[in-house]
């Protein structure tokens, strides 16, 4: 069961020593996403709502280089730097969400990386 790392050229570029997927024993592991544009590798203005959209929409880019869909995620574990947010940032992700939705744990993170509002990191199954 060798690890298999994975480049994601539709999904925004690493900002640091990782690597955007990794992948073992058929389940795909994505780093922490946050709300870059991945045409610019810049951050994207706005809040939560925003934010939101396009950490899902990047998620989304990534899984699709990977030959896979949100359909395939298991497990997701969300940060957001105020819980307050938490019914504003749940309302657009149901949004991505038809039926079945993946496992998923939701915490308050004191502060995070750049400034951001929310990042989210997936655990799909091939």
């Amino acid at each position: 069961m060798a690890k298999q790392i994975h480049a994601a050229p539709s999904g925004p570029d690493p900002i640091g020593p990782y690597s955007i997927a990794a992948e073992a024993g058929g389940l795909v592991f994505l780093s922490g996403q946050v709300a870059i544009n991945p045409e610019t590798n810049a951050p994207m203005p706005g809040g939560t709502a925003e934010q939101t959209r396009r950490v899902m929409d990047n998620i989304g880019l990534i899984l699709s280089d990977l030959g896979l869909s949100r359909a395939d995620i298991v497990k997701t574990t969300v940060y957001l730097a105020d819980i307050q947010d938490f019914p504003l940032f749940n309302d657009i992700y149901g949004e991505y969400f038809d039926d079945d939705p993946p496992a998923r744990t939701t915490i308050q993170a004191g502060a995070l990386p750049g400034g951001y509002a929310v990042e989210i990191e997936v655990i799909a199954a091939r």
